[in-house]
């Protein structure tokens, strides 16, 4: 049997926005419209500014908790043509990542005041932003492993089917175990095969991103499992 379904935010493609957003609706790219104080995270290694992945407007993912609250997206990257990447990317303890949530949150590295940084580019180095298009949709709740196994092998096959692909919000499709970050209780923020999106964003040879939320919306986190 299925458990409960709970509601997503299916991404069914990405539209560019021609000119610089300057509202904090959810888009990927461009550079975050902050709505407190500018807090770009620093690579903890590197001592360089992340570049900047997105943002995510938390009222879908957390109700009233989420409630004028946004979340910014962060990772640390390689400019257009430099041959770097820091392996410490897929750790959410790792310093090489981040998940900002303004007004109110919080974050345990270091971070510069700067109003603008590193953003998007597509595979030509040009910089990048995109609004997304979302499907409001219905998902079945987390099945832990054993509760997977017991299904019929067309239930187990419809619930990743169900589960899977490019999502804000939701419950997460991990490939490699158990990924959710310690602390939390945690919100599935965003799901993100980035091989796949109209942009360069280089986090692995297969990689899967996964942002959370936690659920008093105080905080973020971020995973990425690659194959």
């Amino acid at each position: 049997m299925m458990p409960g379904m709970v509601r997503t935010l299916r991404i069914e493609g990405f539209s560019a926005t021609g000119q610089p957003l300057s509202t904090s609706t959810t888009k990927f790219g461009g550079q975050p419209v902050w709505l407190a104080g500018p807090q770009w995270p620093i690579s903890a290694a590197w001592d360089r500014p992340m570049r900047f992945v997105g943002q995510i407007e938390l009222g879908p993912v957390l109700g009233a908790a989420g409630h004028g609250k946004v979340a910014y997206v962060f990772v640390t990257h390689a400019d257009h043509g430099e041959d770097f990447f820091d392996p410490d990317i897929i750790d959410p303890d790792g310093g090489e990542n981040a998940v900002i949530v303004q007004p109110g949150g919080d974050h345990a590295g270091p971070v510069r005041p700067l109003a603008t940084g590193p953003g998007l580019y597509d595979a030509d180095g040009s910089e990048v932003e995109f609004t997304v298009d979302l499907r409001l949709a219905d998902e079945p709740g987390s099945m832990t492993d054993e509760e997977l196994a017991a299904l019929s092998c067309a239930d187990r096959d419809r619930y990743v089917e169900l589960i899977d692909g490019d999502k804000i919000g939701g419950k997460p499709l991990f490939f490699q175990g158990d990924a959710w970050p310690d602390g939390g209780p945690w919100r599935l923020l965003l799901q993100l095969d980035s091989n796949w999106v109209p942009f360069h964003l280089n986090l692995g040879a297969s990689p899967r991103l996964f942002a959370f939320v936690s659920e008093d919306g105080a905080h973020g986190r971020l995973v990425v499992q690659d194959s």
